[in-house]
């Protein structure tokens, strides 16, 4: 094989995977509108108590059936944020992301934003620019403290 044969091998096969990951992430960006869209539809503001929170695989929690048959295949040998918490009368687990899972304070009582069994939001939570922001506001003040 001569150099040019390889150089136009190698572009064909970076050009094909380049193309393959801009058409998936594409794809997932809907699916993630779509998710995104159902979770503000059926979200509720309600008060629970934080017993617990653990990041651990989807089989070794107790979650209602119908839920970890739902989960996709990947999902279930991946770890996930999980929170036990009293809602009402009834203690139950709860899946979160991990900003969720941050913030959340054990042994208190909060309200979330509920979505079936998803923590979706925690109404008053910062989000990742105002704490940056707030990050470099504190460093402008401990520098002009020093001078």
């Amino acid at each position: 094989m001569q150099p040019l044969e390889i150089f136009l091998l190698l572009f064909f096969i970076v050009f094909a995977v380049g193309a393959a990951l801009y058409f998936l992430n594409k794809w997932a960006a809907t699916r993630m509108g779509d998710q995104q869209e159902l979770i503000e539809k059926t979200r509720q503001v309600v008060n629970i108590y934080v017993i617990d929170k653990k990041k651990d695989k989807i089989t070794n929690v107790k979650l209602p059936k119908a839920a970890t048959d739902q989960m996709p295949k990947m999902a279930k040998f991946m770890k996930m944020y999980f929170v036990q918490a009293k809602v009402g009368a009834q203690i139950t687990t709860l899946m979160c992301d991990k900003k969720a899972f941050n913030a959340l304070p054990v042994k208190k009582n909060i309200k979330v934003g509920l979505a079936g069994i998803y923590i979706a939001d925690i109404p008053g939570m910062k989000s990742e620019k105002e704490i940056k922001a707030q990050k470099k506001e504190k460093k402008k003040k401990a520098k002009k403290e020093k001078a």
